[in-house]
Order: structure tokens, then C-alpha cells, then sequence
């Protein structure tokens, strides 16, 4: 994996899981919106609602980081080895947030019933393939940078935004399927449940601490693998 072709081989992976993982996001975007508009359905809502589910948001910034990876790789002066901080950082968080992803979807939420505009395939890759891939990325990638640790209070920033936003938003919003006066995209953050606003404290204080423990790890990880020079200089 230090031979000088493997930043080329890896490059073109990125591209690759970039490209499938915008794929999925559009083919279940286009179904859902030809399913809200065949029932009638209010389309301008069922639209922010797609783009409301932190599944959607994740590997929106998964496929950006990985473009931006592979864009500076194609365009970058010989003699940089690394990526630039922004560049990591964006992958570090994306990793961060598909991992969290993967875990809370395939451990609390398959299994319950899907929508009518439920694309399995697409359901797969946003859930399973996106979060191995930036996964493996973590370990693999021969041109992350290390990052300082303060970068975890920035990756921890934008899932606490999603959850005030989804908060604040949930009560505001019809549900379009059924016309119940409000709408969150997970069970675990509707406070109209069994357990009420206690339950979702719950699950922020721990969704939150999850992120801060993760962030850190994959930051832990970047930090180490980065000691040494991956990428070999030009001849």
C-alpha cells in the first residue's frame, strides 16, 4: 500500500464510492418525490423532509468530502503528501457521522416498516456501503492529514445544530403522509412517544456523547496513521 501507484488506485476509489453514494441519494430523492406527488401529497414539505433525515445529510457530506478529496489529488503540486485541513476535516466528519449512521440505523431502526417511496437498493448503500467505505478510507486512505484535536468540538457542531433544528422544526411541520400536526424523521427524537421529552434528553445526551467518543477515535486514528509519510515523494 506504500507503492506509488496506490494514491492513484485509492483516488479513483473515492470517485467511485462518491459517485455511488450520489446515486443512491438521487434515486430515492426522484422516488419520493414521484410518490408525494402521485398521492397528492404536499411536495414543497415531503422535499425538506427528505433533505430533514441526518441519513441523507451524512452522506451528502460523504460523497462532497470524497469529491474534494479526490479534486485536490488530481490538482495538487507534486510535493504535497496530504491533504489540506479542510479537506481533512471534512472527511473526518463525514466518517464520523455515516459510522454513527450505520450503527444507530442497523442496530435501533432496521426492521421497522419502510414508506411506500422506499428504494431498497439506495436504503443499502446509504446505510452499510457509504459507512464501510469511509470506514476503510480511515484506515486505507494514503493521504489523510492529522488533525489537532480541537477538530472534534467541529465535528461535534454541525449533528447538535441538526438536532436543535429538528426540534424546533418537528412541531411546526404537518406530516404530508398522514396529516398529523407535526413531523421528526426519527422515533427516537418525537417527543409525542411513550417516553416523552425525557426519552429524547435521553437519546440526545447520548447521540451527543456518541459523536464526541467517535470524533475522537477517528481523529485518534488520523493522528497516528500520519506519522509517517504515506504518499512517496516523485521520482
Amino acid at each position: 500500500m506504500r507503492t506509488r501507484t496506490w494514491p492513484t488506485v485509492w483516488s479513483a476509489l473515492r470517485l467511485v464510492a462518491a459517485a455511488t453514494i450520489t446515486v443512491a441519494v438521487v434515486a430515492q430523492f426522484i422516488t419520493t418525490v414521484r410518490t408525494a406527488i402521485s398521492q397528492d401529497r404536499d411536495v414543497a414539505t415531503t422535499i425538506a423532509n427528505f433533505f430533514s433525515f441526518f441519513t441523507i445529510l451524512s452522506n451528502i457530506v460523504g460523497a462532497l468530502a470524497l469529491l474534494a478529496a479526490v479534486v485536490w489529488f488530481w490538482m495538487r503540486p507534486h510535493h504535497e503528501q496530504r491533504e489540506p485541513a479542510g479537506v481533512a476535516l471534512g472527511l473526518a466528519a463525514a466518517t464520523s457521522y455515516l459510522f454513527i449512521t450505520g450503527v444507530v440505523y442497523n442496530l435501533l431502526l432496521r426492521g421497522y416498516p419502510t414508506s411506500d417511496d422506499h428504494v431498497a437498493w439506495a436504503n443499502e448503500i446509504v446505510h452499510v456501503v457509504a459507512p464501510l467505505f469511509l470506514l476503510l478510507d480511515l484506515f486505507l486512505a494514503p493521504t489523510r492529514r492529522a488533525l489537532p484535536w480541537r477538530a472534534v468540538i467541529v465535528i461535534l457542531a454541525v449533528p447538535i445544530a441538526w438536532i436543535g433544528y429538528t426540534l424546533v422544526r418537528g412541531p411546526l411541520v404537518i406530516d404530508p403522509t398522514d396529516g398529523v400536526a407535526f413531523w421528526y424523521p426519527y422515533p427516537f427524537l418525537d417527543p409525542n412517544g411513550i417516553n416523552g421529552w425525557g426519552g429524547v434528553g435521553a437519546y440526545v445526551v447520548g447521540i451527543s456523547t456518541a459523536f464526541v467518543v467517535v470524533g475522537s477515535l477517528i481523529v485518534g486514528v488520523g493522528r497516528l496513521r500520519t506519522r509517517a509519510p504515506r504518499v512517496p515523494a516523485p521520482a
